[in-house]
């Protein structure tokens, strides 16, 4: 579902879900888009509870119980939440 060539949009998406990993999970290292949430990230049920609210309330979008079963790698989720966001538009 990833795609090879982010664009800017999503490249600033991927640095802010970044950030939120080191602040609210205490992730350490640099995020890649292959990355798998589980494996690589090593979130257990309540790391991955806390940044994926810590993302939602960031971007103000709701993540659904039906996205959640494709979301595997932090290129799944950078492409949820950019998708997420062009539906909303841009803030006024």
């Amino acid at each position: 579902m990833t795609t090879d060539s982010p664009n800017a949009d999503s490249r600033d998406v991927l640095a802010e879900i970044e950030r939120l990993a080191r602040e609210k999970v205490g992730w350490s290292g640099r995020l890649e888009r292959s990355m798998r949430l589980v494996e690589d990230l090593q979130l257990d049920s309540i790391r991955n509870l806390t940044l994926a609210i810590e993302i939602e309330n960031h971007f103000r979008i709701a993540i659904g119980q039906e996205d959640e079963g494709d979301l595997e790698t932090v290129g799944d989720l950078v492409d949820l939440v950019q998708r997420e966001l062009d539906a909303v538009g841009p803030e006024p």
